[in-house]
């Protein structure tokens, strides 16, 4: 089976100690005010990596697939996902009430549960 990067979940991968040790160490300031200068360095890698303009960095998955749904849905609108995605089963109704929109779950079963977190996946 082939290894792949889990991102399933912001909680997924767990640090190592240079992780860690990056952490503690990073330079910080106010992310709001365009002030942190490790963000804007995270930021522009992103955006060069991908050949984007900018990039945007969000602290969490769920704020990600947030924004995600903000920007391609409006008020009223049906998103149509599988109702055993991490969306529907561990974000419970944020999109309805960030959003306005509603789900349209469609089966596909079994596939969370053949997708393990030792980085393997047999889903077809």
């Amino acid at each position: 089976m082939k290894k792949f990067i889990d991102l399933r979940s912001d909680t997924v991968t767990m640090p190592t100690q240079a992780m860690r040790d990056a952490m503690a160490e990073a330079v910080v300031g106010d992310d709001v005010y365009e002030d942190d200068p490790t963000v804007k360095e995270l930021e522009a890698l992103a955006a060069s990596m991908t050949g984007k303009e900018a990039a945007l960095f969000c602290p969490s998955g769920t704020m990600a697939n947030q924004i995600a749904v903000m920007i391609f849905t409006r008020r009223g609108d049906e998103v149509i996902l599988g109702k055993n995605s991490h969306i529907v089963v561990h974000e419970v109704g944020a999109a309805a009430v960030l959003s306005g929109v509603s789900y349209c779950m469609v089966d596909n079963a079994g596939h969370d549960k053949r997708c393990g977190r030792d980085g393997t996946c047999t889903c077809t």
